[in-house]
């Protein structure tokens, strides 16, 4: 098997989108492979530091936290928006896309 062959199929067998579509309801669930779990992550461990840095600059703790919640919460967004589903109310099992 060629080496172009190789990654025609592993392409094929990445998943389409890193993070599912909700059964219920607007927006996204989990992560359905490595790259959404590591988006996750990010901002999980990211949102934290973000906050200390801010303060460590010598903003006031209020604004650090908005900061440091807002944009990781921003960042996350657009990361599902671009690499999931198309987002749209859903009612149910069989009307999901994956």
């Amino acid at each position: 098997m060629s080496d172009r062959e190789k990654s025609d199929q592993q392409s094929s067998e990445s998943p389409k989108h890193w993070f599912s579509a909700k059964a219920y309801g607007w927006g996204w669930g989990l992560p359905t492979c490595r790259e959404g779990w590591l988006v996750i992550g990010g901002v999980t461990l990211g949102a934290p530091v973000l906050i200390l840095a801010i303060v460590l600059l010598g903003a006031p703790p209020i604004v650090a936290i908005l900061i440091g919640t807002i944009a990781p919460c921003a960042v996350l967004c657009v990361a599902c928006y671009l690499k999931g589903p198309p987002p749209r109310w859903r009612w149910g099992d069989g009307d999901t896309d994956k």
